[in-house]
């Protein structure tokens, strides 16, 4: 069992600090990401009860946290920049049902000095979670352009908030690589975009995306071709899913969508339909998850490219 790092007179006052900010700004929970083992017992009595979650890559260090009534999430990328790490303990803490998705947090992480939280950061989940950057799309390294993709995660995100009629809609979408895609998949029926324009089918017009909305509520997948054209609907796909290892309770059409990708190059949007949540996948992993948050999706382009060193 790892040794708890001493709990300082600093980490002491920055607690008290965060609990009466959080306490301000009507926040639901503390956020901790954490780099080793604490005194539970001095960080319980510092945050005054108020609800807290300890995120953290080395989950020996938090074996005995959740007997003081903490919750944990084990985090997977610990050589991440703390910006990917925080959105991955977010996104784990609305997946576990921790955290609300529209709930405001209050986050203490090393922001400076590695072993010393020593930075305080008031988070809005609807905000920070519901926004993707151009920079998270193109680190997918594909051909397909950049607008199609955020055509269409814009679209699948709309679907996993709305659903359609009040009810929740689960789709998937296979853009780029269209030719190939179609070898690995044969149609349920009869194909609702068939018959149409190029013009009539594509996603950059708005009408053409209410009507896909539609046409999600039906079973199969959505082929988009890189130019962003609904090429074929209700399709089955029928890629084989050998060595492809997908989180426990996904479902057939995340595996799918894992198949398809692998298969050929194009990337397979996912909307889950028990909550909304949009996953994109390519080569067979899950490489963006995003939640399906009420308010619209922000898009940031940065305007420089961080420094590799």
């Amino acid at each position: 069992m790892a040794t708890p790092i001493k709990f300082s007179d600093q980490l002491n006052e920055f607690c008290g600090i965060a609990t009466r900010l959080a306490k301000h700004e009507d926040a639901e929970a503390l956020l901790f990401l954490l780099e080793g083992s604490l005194d539970w017992e001095k960080l319980r009595t510092a945050t005054d009860k108020m609800h807290v979650v300890l995120a953290s890559d080395r989950p020996q260090h938090l074996a005995k946290a959740e007997n003081f009534g903490f919750d944990t999430v084990e985090l997977n990328i610990p050589d991440s920049p703390v910006y990917e790490r925080l959105t991955q303990a977010l996104l784990e803490s609305v997946a576990d049902d921790l955290l609300a998705p529209g709930a405001g947090v209050v986050a203490l992480y090393s922001g400076f000095e590695a072993g010393t939280i020593d930075s305080i950061s008031v988070i809005r989940l609807d905000e920070h979670l519901g926004r993707l950057t151009v920079h998270d799309l193109r680190q997918l390294k594909t051909k397909i352009p950049i607008e199609i993709l955020k055509t269409t995660v814009d679209l699948a995100v709309a679907i996993g908030r709305e659903g359609r009629e009040g009810k929740p809609v689960g789709t998937l979408f296979v853009v780029g690589d269209h030719r190939r895609v179609l070898k690995n998949c044969h149609p349920l029926g009869f194909d609702p975009v068939r018959g149409y324009s190029v013009a009539e089918r594509r996603l950059g017009d708005p009408k053409v995306r209410e009507s896909i909305k539609e046409i999600a509520q039906l079973d199969g997948a959505l082929v988009v071709s890189a130019e962003g054209t609904v090429v074929s609907a209700c399709q089955y796909i029928s890629s084989p899913a050998a060595e492809i290892s997908l989180s426990k309770g996904l479902g057939t059409r995340h595996w799918a969508a894992a198949a398809i990708s692998r298969a050929t190059s194009a990337i397979a949007i996912t909307v889950s339909e028990s909550n909304g949540t949009v996953r994109l996948f390519q080569n067979g992993e899950v490489m963006l998850r995003i939640e399906p948050f009420r308010r619209a999706m922000k898009w940031k382009d940065f305007e420089y490219e961080p420094s590799s060193d």
